[in-house]
């Protein structure tokens, strides 16, 4: 059996983001968003899930490019001059890895995200990181840890088959050796403290280009097992919003009918991540 999530990332980061979410759960194939607790658009998006019982909305840990959940001046080593997250990942790595100070930090922030999370009420479906920063081994040990206090049942690791690409779009899609091998280290630590990570992945070659004509080549190819399909949906560009990406073109896409017609196929069950947690006694998909 083919199951599938598809999901919006960043959540909460503009009204733009939070309108496209709620038409494209409504209205089309969406099932699940991840949610940026500190985000500008966050309380807005919180009272729109409150009445869309059937999303599954995750926590979406951000630690690169957004402001902290905690005050600035507590997460120094995290920080710019200007209170926001450091930009350069690899700097920002190399500092958690070997700063006692800095992991202190990050153990902190990433307990404030889950926190504020909590608060809000709606039950946790899974966890990712902004910009897949979670690939790093102290980010991935301090979700974990904290995760397992907050009930995180779900988390997604970004392994893509290059060959479903292939077959959407012919053309030549190189692994990415460096992503390729931490997702897979990581998919086998969060799977080993027991917490469910797709087989498949798809949105990383794409990212900020998922057409209605990928979207449902993906679908249509699915392979087997749990897969989950991320996009980044907005009425527009806004405040902080990626150069080149097509938020209007992803919005279209999920509402598009030959991505909602590939989903509706009779061997996909379509849903969140909580339907598939015990695959002996499955809930209702999401229609």
């Amino acid at each position: 059996m083919k199951h599938l999530v598809i999901t919006s990332d960043d959540f909460g980061a503009s009204l733009e983001v939070n309108e496209a979410v709620e038409q494209a759960h409504t209205q089309g194939a969406l099932t699940a968003a991840s949610l940026m607790v500190a985000a500008p658009g966050a309380a807005d998006a919180v009272e729109r899930a409150r009445r869309l019982p059937n999303l599954g909305v995750g926590l979406h840990v951000v630690l690169v490019e957004g402001r902290p959940a905690l005050p600035p001046e507590q997460v120094p080593a995290l920080v710019d001059s200007t209170g926001h997250f450091r930009t350069d990942m690899v700097g920002a790595g190399v500092n958690l890895f070997f700063n006692p100070a800095a992991r202190a930090q990050l153990l902190a922030e990433v307990t404030a995200q889950f926190e504020a999370f909590a608060a809000t009420g709606l039950r946790l479906d899974h966890v990712n990181a902004h910009k897949h920063f979670h690939l790093h081994p102290t980010i991935a040990g301090a979700i974990l840890k904290v995760g397992k206090r907050f009930g995180m049942r779900a988390a997604r690791l970004p392994i893509e088959p290059r060959a479903v690409l292939a077959k959407v779009e012919p053309g030549a899609y190189p692994a990415n050796t460096v992503v390729d091998l931490w997702a897979g280290l990581a998919r086998d630590r969060f799977r080993r403290a027991g917490v469910q990570v797709p087989d498949s992945v798809f949105g990383l070659a794409w990212s900020g280009a998922v057409t209605a004509e990928r979207l449902a080549g993906m679908i249509a190819h699915l392979p087997e097992g749990l897969s989950e399909i991320y996009l980044h949906p907005a009425t527009g560009s806004y405040s902080g919003s990626a150069p080149g990406y097509r938020y209007a073109d992803e919005l279209a896409a999920l509402l598009s009918p030959a991505a909602i017609g590939a989903a509706a196929d009779e061997t996909i069950r379509r849903g969140r991540f909580m339907d598939f947690l015990d695959s002996t006694s499955p809930r209702e998909p999401v229609a």
